[in-house]
């Protein structure tokens, strides 16, 4: 009867997941290929790219790229959706080389996320602001409305992925309960403000965002009365003035000011699949800030966030944002240690907490800890001084964009051609934030954003169910060698190992340690040939794993 059960268990143990080591989806690359799905039109809505060009405002789509693993047979897979960089202008016009769904660390990040079993969508947005103007009001409002409209851009995005899967047969596969969106650069401030801005009118009318170059008359850059709702789900009519250029109120009987008089030609917003929800689980930024840290508040979602320690354009604690090709100011804001502060102190990130990422740390973890000032979800990025000779385009500037690469060539001839300047300009000044761009130094970059995240995106999401925690633990555990003689080495990259106890087949216990480290060594010499059970314990989880013992 023993011997009999003895089998019966080692036959289960086999069976049960109780391996060496073994893939994990979402944490592991477990597809080759990759499908992208472009789409000419998530959303239609007003832009003023048009004016950029001399022309009217007008209706224009909004494009994405939609990743998809290929040959996977799940249909409710979670979505991961990034915006990217840009200053709310088109590639070359923005001086820069980068600005669109294209750009190389945004195709990389989301074929990345497909592989490991996700839906990745690279989001575009209206473009168009003044950054030239020389007034300040202008400036300052112009890039505001411009952020407010990617924020509503994000929002029927995330409608639009909804729509699919409630109305058009779900032919993305995905899970409409799980959505984390995140920003690069100038989308960083779109994902933030998405996370934060709740109630439009009021946190818009905060000092710094209200023209008062007419004291008598101060007016708020951005009305939602005219712009549309933080959600983009109203239709929205640009105003009507009179003679002496005042909006003309809208009275009721008791002369209580309840609209304006609007153009009915002219929209300036249209709402994209209103009836869809807009929440999101989780959101994060690389680079970016938040216009005022007055809209984060307890309770909302979880951030991580990503920041060069000296970013020029994007300051990490709070400060200014700049024009990159005049140094104009435009607004303060606030950058992402500002932002981690008051997630941590607000507890909106005590799941990554809770889940040990800040007490026992991965190599990507315990490499942020370094430089966060103890805040979990902050990744501080370092990176080389700029050299102090000048180039024949400049001095070189702090580094606000590692993670980017793109075809130097390409953009040079596509500056030349936009701004009539010999061959050889747009490729120098392109180098002078990030001088030894490469796909190699981005694609390094980007290793340690998902080494970081990804971890924390699969907790938050749940996706291992309750046992989210434990496959993460179960993920960085390695167990080596085995089949093993003599020794085995037992290591942990995420969590710090506790205790570790060996059970035989008959589930006796034939040995016990106690580590309280990252890694340990099990002496096995004095133990019988067969297979065994580690049972290998942290302060949060427990998993087990098979042993063989030759």
């Amino acid at each position: 009867m023993k011997k009999s059960l003895q089998n019966l268990l080692a036959v289960i143990l086999l069976f049960i997941g109780i391996t060496a080591n073994s893939q994990n989806r979402y944490l592991d690359d477990v597809f080759t290929d990759v499908n992208v799905s472009e789409i000419d039109t998530f959303a239609l809505n007003v832009s003023i790219e048009p004016m950029l060009f001399g022309l009217a405002p007008a209706l224009l789509p909004i494009e994405c790229d939609i990743y998809q693993p290929v040959g996977d047979t799940l249909t409710n897979r979670p979505v991961i959706i990034v915006s990217h960089t840009g200053s709310f202008l088109p590639p070359v016009a923005n001086g820069q080389a980068t600005g669109s769904v294209k750009d190389s660390s945004i195709v990389e990040q989301c074929t990345r996320w497909a592989k490991k079993g996700y839906v990745a969508v690279a989001m575009g947005n209206r473009k168009g602001w003044n950054p030239t103007s020389t007034d300040q009001n202008v400036r300052t409002s112009t890039l505001l409305q411009a952020a407010y409209r990617g924020i509503q851009d994000a929002k029927a995005m995330v409608r639009f992925m909804r729509m699919t899967e409630d109305a058009l047969g779900n032919p993305f596969g995905i899970d409409p309960t799980k959505i984390v969106l995140g920003g690069q650069g100038t989308g960083a401030y779109i994902s933030l403000g998405y996370a934060t801005l709740d109630d439009a009118a009021v946190e818009l009318n905060l000092p710094k965002f209200i023209d008062f170059s007419i004291p008598s008359d101060p007016s708020p850059y951005v009305v939602p009365y005219f712009f549309g709702n933080i959600d983009g789900t109203d239709m929205t009519f640009a105003p009507l003035y009179d003679t002496l250029g005042n909006l003309i109120p809208i009275l009721d009987t008791a002369g209580n000011v309840t609209g304006y008089e609007v153009n009915t030609s002219t929209p300036l917003n249209i709402p994209n699949n209103p009836t869809y929800s807009n929440d999101i689980n989780m959101a994060f930024n690389v680079g970016g800030a938040l216009a005022d840290i007055s809209w984060l508040a307890d309770g909302d979602v979880p951030i991580v966030s990503f920041h060069c320690a000296n970013d020029p354009y994007a300051p990490i604690d709070t400060g200014d944002v700049i024009v990159p090709t005049t140094g104009d100011f435009v607004v303060e804001v606030m950058g992402s240690r500002t932002v981690q502060h008051y997630s941590n102190q607000y507890g909106n990130n005590d799941v990554f907490t809770n889940a040990g990422f800040s007490f026992n740390s991965d190599p990507f973890t315990l490499a942020a800890n370094v430089n966060n000032s103890g805040y979990e979800g902050l990744n501080v990025l370092l990176t080389p001084a700029p050299s102090t000779t000048a180039t024949p385009c400049g001095m070189q500037e702090e580094q606000s964009s590692p993670w980017d690469w793109w075809d130097n060539a390409t953009y040079d001839a596509m500056f030349a051609a936009v701004n009539g300047v010999p061959a050889g300009t747009g490729a120098c000044l392109s180098l002078l934030g990030n001088p030894d761009m490469s796909a190699t130094k981005g694609k390094s970059y980007i290793d340690t954003i998902q080494g970081y995240l990804n971890p924390r995106i699969y907790v938050v999401l749940g996706l291992g169910g309750v046992l989210s925690v434990n496959n993460v633990v179960d993920h960085s555990t390695n167990i080596f060698p085995n089949p093993a003689k003599n020794n085995i080495t037992i290591e942990n990259s995420n969590f710090e190992i506790n205790t570790v106890e060996l059970y035989n087949i008959a589930g006796q216990l034939v040995k016990s340690e106690n580590v309280n480290s990252m890694s340990t060594n099990l002496n096995l010499s004095d133990l019988k040939k067969g297979i065994y059970i580690l049972e290998i314990q942290s302060n949060k989880t427990s998993i087990r794993r098979k042993l063989i013992v030759e």
